[in-house]
């Protein structure tokens, strides 16, 4: 198999339909081991509209870039409630990749 699947978390605020279905938001990533690419990603937000925008952010995006872009993006172009969440919920999605990519190295 040629990807990986990464989810990252983040607690959400009050106040929003996913909150009485879900305690954190969950970012979910499949990625292209070699490089690094989101081939397809998907969250825990109530409305299929909002995981189809938070895929269209994400998927293409590289993470051997970082995860500044992609935060930038949902910072810049999603003005919902969850905006907070849904960037730390990158961060962490970032930060198991990189501890991916450490364990891969070892090895």
């Amino acid at each position: 198999m040629n990807t990986v699947f990464i989810a990252g978390h983040a607690k959400l605020p009050s106040g929003m339909a996913a909150k009485s279905i879900y305690e954190t938001l969950t970012i979910t990533a499949e990625i292209d081991k070699k490089y690094g690419v989101i081939v397809t990603a998907g969250c825990t937000l109530a409305t299929d509209h909002g995981k189809q925008f938070v895929q269209t952010i994400l998927k293409g995006h590289s993470l051997q870039d970082g995860i500044q872009i992609p935060i930038n993006q949902i910072k810049t172009h999603y003005l919902g409630k969850a905006g907070n969440a849904l960037a730390s919920a990158l961060m962490d999605l970032f930060k198991q990749y990189e501890q991916y990519q450490k364990s891969i190295a070892v090895h």
